[in-house]
């Protein structure tokens, strides 16, 4: 964090007074800030469908808009639960609201419109109470998920990002992934990268921005895919081709989602 990055959250605290939540300084402020950016965008995304169009397929196979609400809802409280975790000094994210035996995504779905929008609205501002409570310790820190996994907490708000910004195209509803930020997309293309190499088997590629420089190669590189980032990321995370140049033939990569703690389709 810069000397004027420092400057300017000393001013805010001035300015909100004791008692006023902000970010601990050694908080992640960049990934916040995606997250929460996110978090805006799919929000208006939400708020202008009808409560008719929420029934509508989704870009996620096999799920209507709904599930798409409903997985953003309960990744943010099980985010929010392994934040909880890190505040309090725990190292295991536990289930004590009642609620919560019922996060899944087929449940969600059938929740009425009401308690499915309030679902995402109340499960976000849950998780940005907890993120601006969580103190230096608790950024540190890593809690073992109920999934069984060990999460850095420090990692929990990119987690968000990722999801939130892949979520609001999968509502299908105009959000693209040429609004995304230049450091989201690069970032998320990336990860999505690493991801395929790992596990991805036989699965290979290079590709090629066309408005960045370099090159990023999936496995042992085989055909180049040429495009903008934006176009290459929406292609990589099995959402379709768009607008790029293929130099041979290529098989089209699964649908990848993102998320974390259990949610993915």
């Amino acid at each position: 964090m810069s000397s004027g990055e420092i400057d300017a959250r000393e001013a805010l605290r001035e300015r909100l007074g004791k008692g006023a939540r902000y970010d601990s300084l050694s908080a992640p402020a960049s990934e916040l800030q995606w997250a929460r950016l996110g978090t805006a965008y799919f929000a208006r995304q939400l708020n202008e469908l009808s409560d008719e169009a929420l029934d509508r397929p989704s870009l996620v196979p096999g799920w209507t808009r709904r599930h798409v609400i409903a997985s953003v809802g309960f990744q943010a409280r099980a985010l929010a639960r392994l934040v909880e975790a890190a505040r309090l000094g725990k190292h295991e994210e536990t289930l004590e609201e009642p609620e919560a035996q019922n996060e899944d995504v087929i449940f969600g779905a059938t929740l009425p419109d009401h308690a499915l929008r309030y679902l995402f609205k109340h499960s976000e501002v849950h998780l940005n109470v907890e993120w601006r409570d969580l103190d230096e310790r608790g950024w540190r820190s890593r809690v073992k998920s109920l999934a069984g996994d060990v999460v850095d907490i420090g990692d929990t708000p990119w987690l968000r990002a990722r999801a939130i910004w892949l979520c609001a195209v999968d509502l299908d509803n105009g959000a693209s992934f040429l609004d995304f930020p230049p450091e989201i997309a690069d970032r998320l293309l990336r990860d999505v990268a690493e991801e395929l190499a790992a596990h991805g088997g036989q699965f290979s590629c290079t590709l090629k921005p066309t408005d960045r420089s370099g090159f990023i190669r999936v496995g042992s590189g085989g055909q180049v895919i040429s495009g903008r980032i934006a176009d290459l990321l929406r292609w990589l995370t099995g959402r379709g081709a768009r607008r790029l140049v293929f130099d041979g033939k290529t098989e089209d990569p699964s649908f990848w989602s993102g998320r974390t703690t259990g949610f993915s389709p």
